[in-house]
């Protein structure tokens, strides 16, 4: 009797748990977006746009820490099309991670569900279309992760938040230059910037003696901006999902690519003011305008429009050294950032990855340490799974700069999973690189002009250099960053500026261990999309 009064108990007991833990999960957030052709005119010139639920940008995504956020895209185009989350850590599951190397894009009138968890992330990120020129039409949206209430943010709360997307702009249809790029000649300059879609007349509205937060993203293809608000300063209080010192600034510079938020009060008279963006090292300078209007106020803008820098590159590396981490303060969870302390960490591999211009065929490459890489069509990650020979190389890329002529090949990095890897980027050339690395952030530890050797390793930030997800490296200059492999997958490291990108200037980091186990790496979603040599694999 004793024993069968225990077994009940022990099943109540066991019932209660498991209602608890169904309880306990995380929440789930659904979305459903169609991406279509549509007519924008940003410039006033009539042109055919991609939009998203019928907007250009399209919406914008405002989730919370640890959030499972589902999204079904249903493509409406004529191309087969990704989308890509950028700075989203996608942990321990590169088959969300919305680019060639890891999924098969989705076919005209088609959809595909994404399933995603905001694992540990607090920060202001981007989404955005990864194939082809599609960027260049639109498809890019702000993606904001909110903190959880139980969790402190080491500023007070803002009244209001505003996503601001800044992109660089062509009257040029995608396609039309798409087609410039595989004939092998030059991206042209852009036509002009736009914020949120427009080159002036959007207007943010406030309250005088209020705090507001301003998410600032660069969404363009090839161009860094400066951000700044007439008669205001920019409070920066994170970066790309780390929060800084609170550092102010009159204005900041940022890079493709890039997202910053920083706090602007309202202390000034009530009035309209210019929020200004301009292009950055480009012959023009080109400028888009917003307007900062306090609520009640009749009084326009005045010009003239507060000034920026134009090419000082000296000016924005200083700056970039200014952006610390917050070691006192958390980001997504309670501890604080500090307690890990990445500059005691030994280094177990370092990489010297200088970028290059070159022809093949007679027609432009980009190259990473002289291999230009071309997409299969098996993605990387599924070839890895199913274990199809033939579809990419490991480690036929270099550690350093080799000499000798550039190739294509489809080049992999292989890595142990928790490596501790120290990445140089040297830019021999005359523009400013970017460089994004998905499933990841890092920390960006130095900048410097010139050509790195090991004797710089004495400049680096070893304490507080704050950690993010896309790095700017100066004409002629080198940057580097520290990065924890902790996440298992296949994780695109590419050029954030998307014509070099499109071009060959990307790789794939493989980081690995043979343990098979949810704890390390989630199993292949069913519905995963098969192509290539993968689509008779089940």
């Amino acid at each position: 009797m004793r024993r069968v009064i225990f077994l009940q108990f022990l099943l109540g007991v066991l019932v209660l748990l498991s209602s608890s833990i169904v309880w306990a999960e995380d929440p789930y957030v659904y979305e459903t977006w169609t991406v279509t052709y549509g007519q924008v005119s940003p410039l006033g010139v009539k042109q055919r746009g991609i939009l998203i639920n019928g907007q250009f940008p399209g919406p914008t995504l405002n989730v919370v820490t640890n959030d499972n956020v589902v999204v079904t895209v249903i493509n409406k185009l004529d191309d087969r099309l990704l989308l890509t989350w950028n700075g989203v850590k996608q942990r321990k599951t590169s088959w969300q991670d919305g680019v060639l190397g890891t999924n098969c894009p989705i076919p005209p009138n088609s959809q595909w569900t994404y399933k995603m968890q905001m694992k540990d992330q607090i920060g202001t990120f981007t989404y955005f279309l990864s194939t082809l020129m599609h960027r260049a039409a639109g498809g890019f949206g702000g993606f904001n992760i909110l903190a959880r209430v139980v969790i402190p943010v080491p500023y007070p709360k803002p009244f209001e938040q505003f996503t601001v997307l800044v992109s660089d702009w062509w009257k040029t249809d995608n396609k039309v230059l798409q087609q410039r790029l595989d004939q092998g000649k030059s991206f042209p300059l852009p036509d002009a910037l736009l914020i949120n879609g427009r080159p002036n007349s959007l207007k943010f509205t406030g309250l005088k003696g209020y705090t507001y937060l301003f998410r600032v993203s660069n969404v363009g293809l090839t161009t860094s901006i400066n951000f700044r608000i007439q008669g205001h300063t920019l409070k920066l209080v994170e970066v790309e999902g780390s929060h800084t010192m609170q550092e102010v600034y009159e204005s900041l510079d940022i890079h493709v690519g890039q997202s910053m938020a920083f706090l602007v009060t309202l202390h000034a008279k009530p009035k309209d003011y210019f929020i200004v963006a301009s292009t950055r090292f480009t012959k023009p300078i080109l400028s888009a305008t917003a307007i900062l209007h306090y609520q009640g106020s009749n009084t326009p803008a005045s010009k003239p429009l507060p000034i920026g820098p134009t090419y000082h590159v000296h000016w924005s590396m200083k700056q970039a050294r200014t952006i610390r981490w917050n070691l006192t303060a958390n980001a997504a969870r309670p501890n604080p950032q500090g307690a890990f302390h990445y500059g005691t960490i030994p280094v177990t591999r370092t990489l010297v990855l200088a970028n290059s211009a070159g022809k093949n065929n007679g027609k432009k490459r980009y190259a990473i340490n002289k291999i230009s890489y071309i997409n299969p069509d098996t993605p990387l990650k599924l070839a890895d799974y199913f274990n199809i020979p033939g579809v990419f190389q490991l480690n036929k890329i270099s550690d350093n700069p080799p000499r000798g002529a550039m190739v294509l090949a489809t080049s992999v990095f292989n890595f142990t999973l928790h490596d501790f890897v120290e990445i140089v980027f040297q830019n021999n050339e005359n523009s400013v690189q970017s460089y994004h690395l998905d499933g990841y952030d890092f920390w960006t530890v130095g900048y410097g002009p010139g050509l790195w050797n090991t004797t710089m390793r004495r400049r680096y930030n070893l304490v507080d250099a704050t950690t993010r997800y896309t790095i700017q490296v100066y004409p002629n200059s080198w940057s580097t960053i520290l990065v924890s492999l902790d996440n298992k997958g296949m994780w695109n490291l590419r050029s954030a500026v998307w014509p070099r990108r499109y071009l060959g200037q990307e790789t794939y980091f493989r980081v690995w261990n043979t343990e098979h186990s949810l704890y390390t790496e989630y199993a292949i979603p069913p519905n995963a999309l098969l192509c290539g040599k993968a689509k008779h694999y089940h």
